[in-house]
């Protein structure tokens, strides 16, 4: 029996097949079609999913299906909202998917969620029981696993940690408040207080060319990680706190810069993390990759339902 898991973003859609044990038998990826209406981006999808069906054939029958969602999605209405889908507000996903595979389960879950998920069941946590997964790129997501269950929280949005407020007089951030790790820590934020404070770059350069800028020794590349850094530290031991984690995952495309995040966070963590049951909080980089996302899906869909 096999889990059909979709992973649903603002740049690109991915469906798979999963066995019982989480391995991916069959994997595709299509873009997001840009600024379309909503049912054309549900085009692509639905396309996906027959793909799918026909990968399984009649001899591995699709039992379940995970889903893997940009937010904000809302868990009792069954619907998701993406910020980077502009036409999806309120958007039916839940029930569009029962639809298109009628008579097996369907669960619906955010994306930072399901990529912790993921971590947890087969890459970096399989051996922890609570776990915060976070990515760290354009923006900084997250999603907790707690005593082993992915934590969801009462609408399906728990474990918004790109949103913790770490600088009290910090600058507005896109969700309205000011101050938050995404507004410091996120690559194009990082960026952009690397230019105003003197970094020379061309236009166009991102977070990867001022991580081989920060490599090679450029000193305002080198502090615009380690702002950033501390900025995640902090976060850190605030939700490690409240959650009693003994464990962090980061993936995404700032974390590819390996110990340039790395080695700060560790180090500012030391500080912010007093507490003694603080003291064993590990911080580790992801090991799926962009396959996350699809394992915590499958996973999700296997898991019980709250009750």
């Amino acid at each position: 029996m096999l889990t059909l898991c979709l992973d649903i973003g603002g740049t690109k859609i991915a469906a798979a097949l999963a066995d019982p044990d989480g391995v991916l038998v069959h994997t595709a990826t299509r873009p997001t079609p840009a600024g379309a209406p909503a049912d054309q981006v549900w085009a692509v999808i639905a396309a996906m999913i027959a793909d799918a069906e026909r990968a399984a054939g009649e001899e591995a029958a699709i039992a379940a299906v995970g889903i893997a969602s940009a937010g904000p999605i809302d868990l009792r209405a069954g619907t998701a909202s993406p910020v980077n889908i502009g036409s999806w507000r309120g958007f039916p996903l839940r029930d569009r998917v029962a639809a298109a595979v009628p008579g097996v389960p369907v669960r619906l879950g955010g994306d930072a969620v399901c990529m912790a998920l993921g971590e947890h069941w087969r890459g970096a946590g399989r051996t922890t029981g609570f776990l915060l997964g976070m990515v760290v790129s354009t923006g900084v997501g997250g999603g907790l696993v707690l005593d082993g269950v992915p934590y969801e929280g009462r609408t399906g949005n728990a474990g918004h940690v790109g949103h913790v407020v770490v600088d009290l007089d910090g600058g507005p951030c896109a969700c309205g408040g000011r101050g938050c790790v995404e507004s410091i820590a996120s690559g194009p934020s990082m960026v952009r207080w690397a230019r105003a404070n003197g970094w020379s770059a061309p236009p166009g350069a991102g977070a990867r060319e001022l991580a081989d800028a920060a490599a090679g020794g450029d000193g305002v590349a080198v502090r615009a990680f380690s702002r950033g850094a501390r900025a995640v530290a902090a976060m850190i031991a605030s939700v490690g706190a409240v959650c009693d984690l003994d464990l962090v995952v980061i993936g995404g495309g700032v974390a590819q810069a390996g110990p340039l995040l790395f080695d700060p966070v560790r180090a500012a963590l030391a500080e912010y993390a007093g507490l003694d049951f603080l003291a064993g909080l590990r911080v580790v980089p992801a090991e799926l990759g962009a396959d996350a996302g699809l394992i915590g899906a499958a996973r999700l869909a296997l898991a019980p339902s709250p009750s």
